[in-house]
C-alpha cells in the first residue's frame, strides 16, 4: 500500500454540536491512518463550533444562512483538490465510523486499484442505524428509478451506483473528471446524482462490508400498515419538499426513452403514498407537508430545481 495517502475529512454541521464532536472524535481516533485536515461547514445559526477555530488541523466555514450539504461538499472537494490531497472522507454530523474503518477502506482501495483499468471513484463503509439495527443500503439506478441494493455481508466488498454521502471516501483523481455536486439539490439526492455520474464516467463505487459506521438515518418510526409492522421516516415539510423535488428531477432525467414516462408515473405514485402516510401518521403540520410533497414533485418533474422551499 502507498505509504502515505494524503487525506482530508469533511463534516456538514447543523445545530448539533454534540453530534459533530462525536463524529470528529471518531475520525481523530482512526487506528492506522491519520487525517491531515478536517474541514467543517457549519450551517448553524449561533456558531456552536467557534471554539474549534484555533485548532491548526481544523478549517471551519460558518454559514448561518444554511447553504446546504451540496454546497459544502462542493467547497470541500474543490479545496482538497487545490491542496493536492488524494482523498476526501465525507461525513454527515450524525455518523460515527469504527476505529478501523479508514484502514479497511484504504486497504480495499489499494488492493483493487492494482488491477488493470479498475478505476475507483468512491469506496464507502457499511452504515447501519443503531436505532433500527438496519443497514442503510447503497443505490443502483434501474431503468427508471433508484433502487436500494440489498446488502451482501458474505463478501468483502460489492459495487453500487451510489453509496450514501456520509462515510464516502472520494478519490479526488476521480472527482477531477466530473463536475462537482449540484448545489441546487441542497440536501437530498446529492449522493445519488454524484455517484451515478462517476459510474457513467467508468469509475467503480464500492461498499466495504467490514468497514463499519453507525449513522442516524432520518427520523424513523414504527407503524402498522396493511397488518405489517414497518419503519417509515418522518420529515419536516422542508425535507419532504426536497426529497420529492430532487428525486423526481433526478429519476426522470436519468431515465431514457419509454422509461422517462414510467419514471414520471412512479414519482406521482411515490408522492401519493407519502401523502397517505402523512395523513395517517403525522401529528403536526399535515397540510404544510402535503403541500411540500405536491410542490416538490411538480417542480422536480418540470425540471425547476433552482426554486428553494
Amino acid at each position: 500500500m502507498k505509504s502515505q495517502y494524503k487525506i482530508a475529512a469533511y463534516i456538514t454541521a447543523y445545530e448539533d454540536p454534540k453530534a459533530v464532536m462525536d463524529c470528529l472524535n471518531a475520525i481523530a481516533c482512526q487506528s492506522s491512518f491519520a487525517i491531515d485536515k478536517l474541514l467543517i461547514l457549519d450551517n448553524s445559526t449561533k456558531k456552536p463550533l467557534l471554539h474549534l477555530t484555533n485548532k491548526e488541523n481544523i478549517l471551519i466555514k460558518f454559514h448561518p444562512e444554511n447553504i446546504g450539504i451540496a454546497a459544502g461538499l462542493t467547497w470541500a472537494i474543490k479545496w482538497a483538490i487545490e491542496q493536492e490531497y488524494d482523498f476526501l472522507w465525507s461525513f454527515d454530523q450524525d455518523s460515527v465510523p469504527a476505529a478501523n474503518c479508514l484502514e479497511i477502506l484504504l486497504k480495499t482501495y489499494y488492493q483493487l486499484s492494482q488491477q488493470d483499468n479498475y478505476k475507483i471513484g468512491i469506496i464507502a463503509p457499511t452504515p447501519s442505524d443503531p436505532r433500527t439495527s438496519k443497514v442503510i443500503e447503497g443505490a443502483v439506478f434501474f431503468n427508471d428509478h433508484f433502487l436500494a441494493l440489498k446488502h451482501n455481508s458474505s463478501v468483502d466488498f460489492y459495487e453500487c451506483d451510489s453509496p450514501i454521502t456520509s462515510g464516502s471516501l472520494i478519490s479526488l483523481a476521480a472527482a477531477k473528471t466530473i463536475s462537482p455536486p449540484c448545489v441546487d439539490l441542497f440536501i437530498d439526492g446529492i449522493d445519488l446524482d454524484y455517484g451515478l455520474r462517476l459510474r457513467q464516467k467508468g469509475f467503480h463505487n464500492l461498499i466495504a462490508t467490514k468497514a463499519i459506521m453507525h449513522h442516524n438515518f432520518g427520523s424513523p418510526i414504527q407503524v402498522k400498515f396493511m397488518n405489517k409492522y414497518r419503519y417509515i421516516q418522518q420529515y419536516s415539510a422542508l425535507r419532504y419538499y426536497y426529497i420529492c423535488r430532487n428525486h423526481s428531477y433526478l429519476e426522470t432525467r436519468f431515465s431514457q426513452g419509454y422509461y422517462h414516462f414510467t419514471s414520471l408515473m412512479r414519482r406521482i405514485k411515490y408522492m401519493l403514498l407519502q401523502i397517505l402516510f402523512i395523513m395517517l401518521y403525522d401529528l403536526e403540520d399535515k397540510q404544510l407537508k402535503i403541500w411540500a410533497c405536491l410542490l416538490g414533485t411538480y417542480r422536480g418533474l418540470i425540471g425547476n430545481i433552482s426554486k428553494t422551499w
